[in-house]
């Protein structure tokens, strides 16, 4: 692969997918593109590149975009987002919407499916809580082979050890052959949808909730800004987005403020970092069960 070929597929991924590939990541390109092009029956990748270069075939494009996208997840990854979840913002849910009942909750990066079956299991735990309520759980990904495996809800034995509590694994989930399938209530919780962040995605409609963890990572500084204000742009007054360990807003836009209280925890950035005030009727903690993540 030449320099020039390099720099191309370098813009290709960035304007495709957001994903900006510093100079020393050339090994990541021919790592991961070169079993597409087996399978494709293409000898080499300059061969590639002057097929996406032509723009015939979109099941290549597809392909080559999906195939440099990372996937890494598994259940309650960091644990703190979803102890959050459970002890604070599902409590300030629940009290600031008994009028209308409702709760739509997005996770933008949703992989094959660990992290909103994460958040399935702990509202099935809040179920009496939430008895007579419409919640809307949506998990949203570029790639439509990680969202196929995550609608089918069956993963393997390294799978399901990774961050998943025994108990819950013994409570959700069931033996098939050597995998595990978590069961149907929960699948049929999570609607999985494709979607490219860099694309429109005001067709969701508005969100209490965001978990966009683990993505912007790949992108340069006016994406994640451009990402950032459009997810804003969808949040609820009181609503609140999530990020991962290594993100954050601050220096990149002002559309939201990190919660001083929690960390990860980002709020409307008209709100100026202040988190919505608990109404006067708001319940008391949760109880709900407290799992030992491994």
């Amino acid at each position: 692969m030449t320099e020039s070929e390099f720099e191309f597929l370098r813009g290709y991924l960035k304007q495709r997918s957001g994903l900006a590939l510093t100079p020393e990541k050339r090994y990541l390109i021919e790592s991961r593109l070169t079993p597409v092009c087996r399978r494709f029956g293409i000898a080499t990748l300059t061969e590639l590149v002057g097929a996406l270069r032509l723009a015939r075939t979109s099941t290549i494009e597809k392909a080559v975009v999906e195939a440099m996208t990372t996937n890494e997840t598994f259940f309650f990854r960091d644990r703190v987002p979803f102890d959050l979840f459970r002890d604070v913002l599902l409590p300030q849910a629940i009290a600031a919407r008994t009028a209308t009942r409702r709760l739509r909750i997005w996770c933008a990066a949703a992989s094959t499916g660990q992290e909103p079956y994460s958040l399935a299991m702990l509202l099935n735990e809040a179920a009496p809580l939430l008895a007579g309520w419409r919640v809307e759980l949506i998990g949203t990904d570029l790639s439509t082979e990680v969202l196929e495996k995550a609608r089918l809800g069956l993963y393997n034995q390294f799978e399901v050890q990774r961050g998943l509590p025994v108990q819950l694994m013994l409570k959700y989930f069931e033996q098939v052959g050597e995998q595990w399938r978590i069961s149907a209530s929960l699948r049929q919780m999570v609607d999985f949808r494709p979607l490219n962040l860099l694309d429109r995605f005001d067709q969701l409609g508005t969100f209490d909730i965001v978990y966009c963890r683990n993505v912007l990572i790949y992108f340069d500084a006016p994406t994640k800004a451009d990402v950032l204000g459009r997810i804003a742009a969808q949040l609820a007054p009181d609503g609140a987005v999530l990020l991962g360990a290594a993100e954050t807003v601050i220096g990149i836009t002002d559309a939201l403020s990190p919660d001083p209280r929690h960390r990860g925890l980002y709020r409307h950035g008209a709100a100026k970092a202040a988190a919505p005030a608990a109404p006067a009727a708001a319940p008391a903690p949760l109880s709900l069960p407290r799992f030992a993540v491994r």
